[in-house]
């Protein structure tokens, strides 16, 4: 069989003629994103063959890969199928500098925890009470070790937070990527590997792994055992806490979309791989439908939603576009699906917000304003920053209304003109030497915020009001704390009625979780409140198509 070696790795392995690149990667247990889980439409598995064996790999016709990057040798791991010997490059992958949101708007909430504990003086032994009934029995007094864990399961990121549940203080705090990540980018994505027996296993097994991992470091910052560990909750959209608990997601992605899993309810740690102690729990809270789920349920309880006077309306910005509007006590919630542009995926030079990705981006000056994370050179464009940059092309007409960029003569005389140019023959907009943003990237830009304010005028007319009638708007969601308001004006992404009302909450997931961690009696309240709350299903909403194309276009 032919010979694979990977240079930088020091890896070899061997694999079938014919076999794709992408499954000698997997076969050496190198750690590689794949957002797009192989189907060639992300661009992002780009390998650079040796040139001295580079004629045993053949590829399949694509456009991901510039023709200049082509003749360097890069291809697409997924696309490439091994012929004979080869020798290839697999970048190495850091997270360095990752930007993690961990805090958000909290409400405060009395100290009742759903687990409490009494000791008994006589025997010696301190018994172990969830919600009334004995779990477990301990030696000794350990009535001053009490702790639970409030986690964030995003599609991209996670987040633990270790709590004390005598007085609600977070002693830790410890994030990661999601591990999923790597397999499938987007929810539709994870749901359709997640519905076959070994891709569920896959994706159960490597994110319980990582959060093992998290709260394992989040206790040893801690310096707390682990065995007085006694409750998560999982805070996520409705696809992460199915594949979190090895629930099969297929009903997400069929019609009529129903959740096998409604929340509202606890499952033994144990029993899914989570490691807590003897008797411990995983609390679910309650989900609305197949794509608003439990991170939306903490995110009313975490701004008090539903108790807000006049008209509020919360968006949590990524993805999946989850959105609720609350006016005069009735809450109606909808969802989109905005992809992975907002991620910096499907974008030619997009990246996760690590170290060097471009995150601001100003036209207005005499030159082109950058800056990276980290304040390192720039090695590509992160969400926040390909909001940013798209913004400002639709402010100061480097693009027109329609999201075309202004060549031949058509842009302004403006000192970033020259930035104006073709790759392979087709326009770009030069942000740097080596990232650029194509007319390709623009239109991703242009589907994703469409959706947004496609389910925002959606929910605007489910309850007779207009954009001039909302009080306040709450942006959630660590990437939506990282972006600018008026670049989101700019892109049409919100109404320019409600410039001056938007207020960034930050990542309201992990602490409506910590809120159902300290205070049981939310549970039952929010449980309350989701039966009541009118989901929205955009699909079966006849002016949605009308709505979503006037939204493509920037505002003027």
């Amino acid at each position: 069989m032919p010979k694979v070696h990977f240079i930088l790795q020091n890896l070899t392995v061997e694999v079938p003629e014919r076999r794709s690149l992408l499954a000698a990667i997997r076969s050496a247990g190198i750690r590689f994103d794949l957002p797009c889980n192989g189907a060639g439409t992300c661009g992002k598995c780009r390998v650079r063959l040796d040139a001295a064996t580079r004629a045993h790999a053949v590829e399949s016709p694509h456009n991901k890969i510039a023709e200049a990057d082509r003749a360097a040798g890069w291809s697409l791991a997924c696309q490439t199928f091994v012929h004979g010997d080869l020798a290839v490059e697999v970048p190495l992958k850091k997270d360095e500098g990752l930007k993690i949101l961990r805090e958000g708007q909290t409400v405060a909430v009395d100290i009742e925890p759903w687990f409490e504990k009494s000791f008994d003086p006589v025997s010696n032994r301190t018994a172990v009470i969830a919600g009334g009934r004995i779990v477990a029995s301990e030696s000794g007094d350990t009535t001053a070790a009490l702790y639970g864990v409030a986690i964030d399961i995003g599609t991209t990121t996670m987040v633990v937070a270790l709590v004390d549940l005598r007085d609600g203080r977070e002693l830790a705090h410890a994030s990661a990527l999601n591990p999923q990540a790597r397999h499938a980018q987007d929810v539709l994505s994870r749901i359709k590997l997640g519905s076959t027996p070994e891709g569920l296993r896959t994706l159960h097994t490597e994110v319980i792994a990582e959060l093992n991992r998290l709260v394992a470091e989040a206790a040893a910052e801690a310096r707390i055992d682990r065995a007085h560990l006694y409750e998560a909750i999982f805070s996520g959209n409705t696809t992460m806490i199915h594949l979190a608990t090895g629930t099969d997601p297929a009903s997400l992605g069929k019609y009529p979309y129903t959740p096998r899993l409604r929340g509202g309810e606890s499952v033994d740690a144990a029993s899914i791989g989570l490691e807590l102690a003897p008797g411990g729990q995983v609390y679910l809270p309650p989900i609305m439908s197949a794509y608003v789920g439990a991170d939306i349920t903490s995110g009313i309880l975490a701004t008090d939603l539903a108790a807000l006077r006049g008209v509020t309306l919360f968006v949590d910005i990524g993805t999946n576009g989850e959105m609720v509007l609350a006016a005069d006590g009735k809450l109606v919630a909808t969802s989109t699906a905005a992809g992975p542009a907002f991620e910096g995926m499907n974008i030619a030079c997009g990246m996760r917000a690590g170290r060097g990705a471009i995150e601001f981006v100003s036209l207005a000056g005499d030159s082109v304003e950058l800056r990276t994370i980290g304040e390192t050179a720039p090695t590509g464009v992160c969400g926040s920053g390909l909001l940013d940059a798209v913004a400002e092309f639709a402010a100061h007409g480097a693009v027109d209304k329609n999201g075309r960029f202004r060549t031949n003569g058509a842009a302004p005389d403006r000192p970033w003109k020259d930035r104006l140019g073709t790759l392979d023959g087709k326009p770009v907009f030069r942000l740097t030497d080596t990232v650029y943003l194509s007319q390709k990237d623009i239109r991703q830009v242009q589907l994703a915020k469409a959706a947004v304010r496609t389910g925002i005028e959606s929910l605007l007319a489910a309850v007779g009001r207009t954009a001039a009638q909302v009080d306040r708007v709450l942006i959630a969601g660590s990437f939506g704390f990282h972006l600018r308001t008026a670049s989101l004006i700019h892109l049409g992404l919100l109404p320019r009625e409600f410039a001056d009302r938007v207020e960034f909450v930050g990542n309201t997931s992990k602490s409506g979780a910590r809120a159902f961690l300290l205070n049981r009696r939310t549970r039952e309240h929010l449980g309350r409140t989701v039966t009541g709350v009118q989901v929205l299903e955009l699909a079966n909403d006849a002016a949605f198509q009308r709505t979503f194309v006037d939204a493509l276009a920037f505002a003027s």
